[in-house]
């Protein structure tokens, strides 16, 4: 029964063009485990998930020294029907002032993640410091709307030498042909 539900609530995301489905920190962990060693020295991107909602990003900053990852690069979509709703965004209305209107109205952002560290200062790290990371160092608003067929978000394609994401499920075949294209792994 669940598998059937999960099947047509899949399908009606894709006629609906409804994207916002989020995979569990425990699926991500149970399938990435397999691949640990594909990751080490490796630029990941996530862009198609917004660092303060995403668990693949959560996941991958938890698992960044670990499995001892080169970058992570998370990027949002502009206007995320849940953003905030996890993490909240203590400095967004500073980020908001600071820019130029126009700017300001999109809230597609760009995370780059270079090293995990105990940000808290409790002695371990967990997700109260992707949390604290994530207050302390505010990452820039992208230019556009953060749309994975971007420009912008095309460079940081580039730069990956694995994606790992949610993509929008009305745009799968897109989605694929573009990392294909790009010759990435998926």
């Amino acid at each position: 029964m669940a598998k059937k539900e999960s099947n047509a609530n899949l399908h009606a995301a894709k006629v609906n063009q409804k994207d916002e489905f989020y995979t569990q920190i425990e699926d991500i962990a149970a399938e990435l485990k397999h691949y640990k060693d594909h990751f080490r020295g490796k630029t990941v991107l996530c862009n198609c998930d917004d660092p303060y909602e995403s668990n693949f990003f959560q996941f991958f900053a938890l698992k960044f020294n670990e499995w001892g990852l080169k970058k992570l690069i998370c990027t949002s979509y502009n206007g995320s029907p849940i953003a905030g709703s996890q993490l909240s965004l203590p400095f967004e209305d500073e980020l908001a002032a600071a820019a130029e209107p126009a700017a300001a109205e999109r809230k597609a952002y760009k995370l780059e993640l270079t090293e995990m560290r105990d940000f808290n200062g409790d002695g371990a790290i967990d997700l109260g410091d992707v949390r604290a990371y994530l207050q302390q160092c505010p990452p820039p608003l992208l230019r556009g709307t953060g749309d994975f067929r971007s420009l912008e978000c095309e460079k940081l394609l580039d730069e990956a030498d694995i994606v790992c994401t949610n993509p929008p499920f009305s745009l799968f075949r897109e989605y694929v042909a573009q990392l294909v294209k790009h010759d990435k792994n998926f």
